[in-house]
């Protein structure tokens, strides 16, 4: 089983002149998207019983993710502002002070199953957002099983920017898997120029392998050893890009279940093949959200292509 931990929101889009609701939250997407890719998946995480909260609960149960691990709330449901620049890129403002996703979650955290691969996306909820921030830096560096993150920095969520990175860089060291965006690497450490030197101190901090997305240019996949594998990205025609990086999560995931690599041992010895395999299943699953409005990752039936035929 692949537990995903983190926020569920609801985000307001624009559509035809209206902010239209649309499930969403970088946690909650990457479930949603294991679950369509039918791996064996559970959301852990606060659900309001408000009627937004009726809406994510219903998208989860429709893509067969568990709730076994989702305690309900009497607080609203998270809310999300969605902006669009001119290339369709998105940019977020938050509506989070005493809502469902700063719930904390302890009770359903001792219910996970040992050996359960977690899968953990910040956000909106960063690692410093108390008390479900700390809580889910202690899952990642309690767990037994296999640990995959993705720090999706949210600026405008984040007090001091340098003591967040900090924080990050020695929660990286405690992962498995770790899946950022060039975008963010340049936002934790500016200074270090090029994004990719950050994701290489990263990999030789003790992760099996560091993957970096770059938009339309593609993904690489950084091993301890230094070395490197690369895929292109996939030409489509954009309608825009909101939860394309949670569709390449879920579709790295779900990849590397299907191929027994959701191990620290087996995802270090992987071949390069097999990585390049992986990236491209990823890629291919983001490359299809980012045809389609919304957070609305492809269900398995619909990617065509290598690596899923």
């Amino acid at each position: 089983m692949i537990v995903v931990a983190g926020e569920a929101l609801v985000d307001l889009a624009p559509r035809d002149g209206l902010l239209a609701p649309l499930p969403g939250g970088s946690p909650y997407n990457v479930a949603v998207g294991l679950g369509r890719l039918g791996r064996d998946t559970a959301y852990l995480g606060a659900l309001s019983t408000d009627g937004f909260g009726r809406l994510l609960i219903d998208q989860l149960e429709d893509a067969g993710v568990s709730l076994a691990f989702a305690p309900r709330t009497a607080q609203p449901t998270t809310l999300a502002v969605v902006h669009l620049d001119d290339q369709a890129m998105a940019t977020y403002g938050f509506y989070l002070d005493g809502t469902s996703a700063t719930q904390p979650v302890h009770d359903a955290v001792q219910l996970l199953p040992e050996r359960a691969a977690v899968h953990v996306s910040f956000g909106a909820v960063t690692a410093a957002t108390d008390p479900a921030g700390p809580a889910l830096v202690e899952l990642l560096a309690t767990t037994d099983g296999f640990t995959s993150l993705d720090p999706n920095v949210r600026p405008t969520m984040i007090a001091d920017r340098a003591a967040y990175a900090e924080t990050v860089d020695a929660l990286v060291a405690e992962v498995d898997l770790v899946k950022v965006s060039d975008e963010d690497l340049g936002l934790l450490h500016p200074d270090a120029g090029d994004p990719l030197v950050t994701a290489r101190r990263w990999a030789g901090s003790g992760p099996a392998l560091v993957v970096v997305t770059r938009g339309p240019d593609g993904a690489i996949g950084l091993r301890a050893d230094g070395t490197t594998v690369e895929v292109a990205g996939e030409p489509v025609a954009v309608a825009d890009t909101v939860g394309a990086g949670d569709a390449f999560t879920s579709g790295l995931l779900a990849w590397c279940d299907h191929a027994g690599l959701l191990d620290p041992d087996a995802l270090t010895a992987a071949t390069d093949a097999e990585l390049i395999e992986a990236l491209q299943a990823a890629a291919h699953t983001a490359a299809v959200t980012c045809t389609r409005t919304g957070g609305d990752p492809p269900r398995r039936e619909e990617l065509t292509g290598a690596p899923w035929t």
